[in-house]
């Protein structure tokens, strides 16, 4: 009944390194020796030269480990020598909120706040976004980062429109500038397709986008990999229950089959719901039966006591 009754949230910083091992093992150091914290998942790309990692904790310990983190980020990310392929805005590009058991939305608000509260003291400006947005535009992170680091670091000193919601209105000189919020659970599914031209991928990515006409709850990217004999089409999917996986990867593999290309691969970033897993097994299946695959179908509920 206890473990019932205790608060989860789960938290997916994203840093702008993904090259240095030692510098990303030094932040993820500090969340691992947070006490009422668990690292589920690491992953960093040179590619993208970022670091996305999901850990889950209590409220207060999620808090404190991003703030250690991120003041540690900020020791070791120089955002003027920084290059990578994934839009951002500073070292600790995005720290978001999501409440995972017995936590609600109005609380990852709050413990939003208070991260933002935090850096803005140590002379970085913050951003809210999804949940946590005081306006309407910034709850599309796409719209904070607009122009990235390089256009940002300039506009956010003369443009109303791009002053910060806490800090300063102008960018640390090594950390640029953090966007923080509280949002749902969000899915980083990446898909490979049998090709070197990234011209496809960014055809690709552009026909799935939401803002092209595309998925509604889809962005996607169109990134070469220079270590890697294929491009990769990178996914965020805001909602996995309105839009399923399976149809994010049919339409891929739909639309780069007008170039005579197929899906070789797919990658996930960070964990996946089961609900996510659920729908698509459903649907590659073909399942005949009248209910929804739901988890009290699977052998494992039965012993979850």
């Amino acid at each position: 009944m206890e473990k019932d009754k205790k608060k989860i949230v789960e938290s997916v910083p994203n840093y702008s390194e993904g090259i240095d091992n030692q510098k990303i093992e030094s932040i993820v150091s500090e969340i691992k020796n947070t006490p009422n914290t668990r690292i589920v998942d690491v992953q960093y790309d040179s590619d993208y030269n970022r670091a996305v990692i999901t850990f889950v904790g209590t409220p207060e310990a999620v808090l404190k480990a991003n703030i250690d983190a991120a003041k540690k980020a900020i020791e070791l990310i120089d955002m003027n020598k920084h290059k990578g392929q994934h839009p951002r805005i500073g070292a600790i590009d995005v720290v978001p909120f999501v409440p995972a058991q017995n936590v609600t939305m109005e609380e990852c608000i709050e413990l939003s706040e208070k991260f933002a509260e935090t850096m803005a003291k140590e002379g970085i400006p913050v951003y809210l976004y999804e949940e946590s947005a005081r306006k309407m535009e910034r709850k599309n992170i796409d719209n904070i980062r607009k122009g990235e680091y390089e256009k940002l670091k300039e506009a956010i000193k003369t443009d109303l429109e791009r002053k910060p919601d806490y800090g300063p209105s102008e960018f640390h000189p090594t950390a640029g500038a953090i966007i923080t919020g509280a949002r749902n659970p969000l899915l980083s599914f990446n898909i490979n397709l049998g090709t070197k031209d990234v011209r496809i991928a960014k055809k690709v990515a552009k026909s799935i986008h939401l803002r092209s006409g595309g998925l509604v709850n889809i962005k996607a990217m169109g990134t070469e990999l220079k270590n890697r004999d294929y491009v990769q089409v990178g996914i965020s999917n805001i909602n996995f229950k309105k839009t399923p996986l399976y149809r994010q990867m049919e339409l891929v593999r739909l639309e780069a089959a007008r170039y005579g290309v197929s899906v070789i691969s797919s990658e996930l970033i960070g964990v996946l719901p089961l609900g996510a897993v659920l729908n698509s097994i459903e649907y590659y299946l073909q399942l005949e039966t009248p209910e929804k695959l739901e988890e009290k179908h699977l052998l494992e509920y039965y012993f979850d006591f």
